[in-house]
């Protein structure tokens, strides 16, 4: 089995219930088992200005889909919460990022891991650090040594 590290986000729709019901979806994920699941964070979005705050999460997951077959079947799972690409940075109802895989480092059209703007994200590294500590973005480090970039954006932990 592999190691792999999933964002998930939301501002439409109820987005606490669409990251609560996605991470679920995880949980079926073919040839997958979902090992652990952050808090849920609210947080600002990026880029696009006037949007509802996101609802933010990450999964670890433990899978024996090959990178490729892991994304196709996020993208799946965004499909049937109805995620619609209208422009880039758009509201969503649901977002699925491969972030980390095993120490794997891909970079091609339309994958790319680790994720290239996770080191520069709150809503990506504190969700993370919570449920991996220790973890190591391949090619940048240790995730924690990242947080003093991101300390100015606005993230708040939810309560359970």
């Amino acid at each position: 089995m592999n190691l792999a590290f999933v964002a998930l986000g939301a501002n439409l729709d109820d987005p606490v219930a669409q990251v609560r019901a996605a991470s679920a979806a995880l949980a079926n994920v073919p040839d997958s088992r979902l090992l652990r699941l952050s808090s849920l964070y609210r947080t600002a979005p990026v880029g696009i200005r006037g949007q509802p705050d996101f609802i933010n999460a990450v999964a670890a997951l433990a899978t024996r889909l090959p990178p490729p077959q892991l994304l196709d079947a996020l993208f799946a799972v965004e499909r049937r919460f109805g995620r619609r690409r209208e422009f880039y940075q758009a509201p969503r109802t649901l977002d699925l990022d491969l972030l980390l895989y095993d120490e794997l480092v891909v970079d091609s059209l339309p994958l790319s891991v680790p994720h290239p703007r996770m080191h520069l994200r709150a809503f990506v590294l504190a969700p993370l650090l919570e449920i991996a500590p220790h973890c190591r973005i391949p090619g940048r480090g240790s995730a924690v040594a990242w947080l003093p970039a991101v300390s100015m954006q606005r993230i708040e932990k939810l309560a359970a």
